[in-house]
């Protein structure tokens, strides 16, 4: 085989490749980001309800 068919074959495939691998690291960034925003979101929802338990707690001692 000529040797333009292999450079040609490669540079037609390598843009797709490119164009994936950089696809992926995006999605997975967000999903990342995502499950930390859900994580920290969680953690400050126990903190307020940890605080209005306590506060109904109070309140129903008096």
């Amino acid at each position: 085989m000529p040797p333009e068919y292999w450079s040609n074959a490669i540079f037609s495939v390598v843009p797709t490749i490119a164009v994936g691998v950089i696809f992926w690291f995006v999605m997975a960034a967000i999903m990342r980001s995502d499950r930390t925003e859900r994580n920290s979101y969680a953690k400050i929802e126990a903190q307020e309800r940890a605080k209005a338990a306590a506060a109904l707690d109070s309140t129903n001692r008096s």
